[in-house]
């Protein structure tokens, strides 16, 4: 068994009871061909986590913008804990090397690994938020998550990415641009989806998250990348 321990360590955490920690980083796969296995997947972790990283961000936002209304804001709060960014603070903490997986979900790559990180960050939330309370939950957000702010301000990267996309693909090419569901995962209370979007026959990109409506917006803004709009 890897040494936990010293994974907490390297992501600047410390566990009064490891064994949360162990439960955050465990994929439902993992337990299905280790069924020894004593201890739980991760997603009633995760389910705490996400609440957690919410309120905690809101409060950030909310006191860094006095000035912003509601909506601005909460399209901030969504370009800092969507897909995308929770997975990319995972995998710059080296959580990708720490995750109990099953072979072949060990071998996914791309997107999907991409949704089993930003669970597993939001799992780790709730297990420091469990272990160690509030404020070592909002310390650890704090260091992983707010200082993407300016980047997301900067680069406006928290407008509506399906406007823009419609808006030129409307100007240059005359059509608009179709959403179609690919896929769709996971339990009632913890779904993803996998959407598409067209422009008549040709698909641009695929998005991911957790209700359609982001992965919409997700697929908007990796079309606007591939296309150079």
């Amino acid at each position: 068994m890897p040494d936990f321990t010293s994974y907490a360590k390297q992501l600047g955490l410390s566990f009064d009871h490891i064994d949360l920690f162990v439960e955050a980083l465990t994929h439902r796969s993992y337990l299905n061909e280790n069924r020894s296995v004593v201890h739980s997947h991760n997603e009633r972790l995760e389910f705490l986590g996400d609440a957690v990283l919410e309120l905690v961000v809101t409060h950030f936002l909310f006191m860094k913008f006095p000035e912003k209304p509601e909506g601005e804001l909460t399209a901030y709060r969504a370009a800092l804990v969507n897909t995308q960014s929770l997975a990319s603070s995972a995998e710059a903490l080296g959580v990708n090397d720490m995750l109990l997986l099953s072979k072949g979900e060990a071998k996914d790559t791309g997107r999907a690994r991409q949704i089993i990180l930003a669970n597993a960050f939001e799992a780790i939330v709730g297990a420091v938020y469990l272990d160690r309370g509030y404020a070592a939950a909002a310390h650890f957000i704090a260091a992983t998550i707010h200082p993407k702010i300016d980047a997301v301000v900067a680069g406006r990267l928290w407008q509506d990415a399906k406007s823009r996309f419609q808006e030129v693909a409307q100007e240059q090419h005359g059509v608009t641009p179709r959403y179609e569901t690919l896929g769709e995962e996971g339990p009632d209370h913890d779904k993803h989806f996998t959407i598409g979007v067209f422009l008549k026959a040709e698909q641009i990109a695929l998005g991911f998250g957790k209700s359609k409506q982001e992965a919409e917006q997700d697929a908007a803004r990796v079309a606007l990348q591939k296309t150079g709009w």
